[in-house]
């Protein structure tokens, strides 16, 4: 089994060597220690490309993506995904706030359950979030899950948590069928694993809020209207895998 780890990165020049420190360490002591990272730079202004360029020089197994100019986190992770070579592809943010060391609940959840999605999820037990969200915003949370199991009829609990793996053969289908670049991304995708019918499941994971979130108000008040437009996107029948060519 082969592993990709996708991080979506804009203006992380300052955390990005810690978390590639942790990332590589834990990598050399698990089963995956041939597993590529993919940083996607998604238009940063200041020295993450070079960063990562110059430690690649030394780290084979590192890998810089470019997106053409600041798309959104969306369609930073989504390029990472459809670049991604590994049998398994897990996502995860630049600050770490999922512990890569969290990876394998998700990997032996999948194989227990046949599942070809794990999600993270620090809702499913409270008590294994160390340091938590300010109020206002663990109450947006959860608002924002209850809107989106109305609107969506998923059923999961938290799908905001930036710590997801895909099978390839998911990723794949996918990825491509994405529409939004913004921070709702993720629930349109499981959308879309839904629609084509791949089995994916919530897992608990350890998590610790970091601060420095690049989420403003503006961009919560964005991700409850996209809802709606995944609602919308699905009627006018957007998520349909094109068919194969008329001969």
């Amino acid at each position: 089994m082969t592993l990709s780890i996708v991080i979506p990165a804009y203006n992380e020049e300052q955390r990005l060597p810690s978390t590639l420190d942790q990332v590589f360490r834990w990598l050399d002591q698990s089963p995956f220690r041939d597993a590529e990272v993919l940083i996607v730079d998604d238009g940063s202004s200041d020295g993450t490309a070079k960063l990562v360029e110059g430690r690649a020089l030394s780290e084979p197994r590192l890998r810089l993506l470019r997106n053409p100019g600041n798309r959104g986190k969306g369609y930073a992770v989504r390029n990472g995904m459809l670049s991604a070579r590994g049998e398994w592809v897990l996502m995860t943010d630049a600050d770490l706030s999922a512990p890569i060391e969290e990876l394998p609940k998700l990997f032996n959840a999948a194989q227990a359950n046949g599942a070809l999605i794990a999600i993270g999820s620090r809702a499913l037990d409270r008590s294994l979030i160390g340091v938590h969200q300010s109020q206002w915003r663990e109450l947006s949370g959860i608002l924002f899950n209850r809107i989106m199991r109305v609107i969506t009829g998923l059923p999961f609990s938290d799908t905001q948590c930036g710590f997801k793996l895909y099978h390839r053969n998911a990723a794949q289908r996918v990825f491509p069928l994405q529409r939004l670049d913004g921070f709702s991304f993720d629930v349109e995708d499981l959308f879309i694993a839904r629609t084509l019918r791949f089995p994916a499941l919530e897992v608990p994971v350890r998590w610790d809020n970091v601060e420095g979130t690049k989420v403003s108000m503006m961009n919560g008040v964005a991700s409850f209207i996209d809802l709606l437009r995944v609602r919308w996107f699905w009627l006018q029948g957007l998520y349909a895998e094109p068919g194969p060519p008329r001969q």
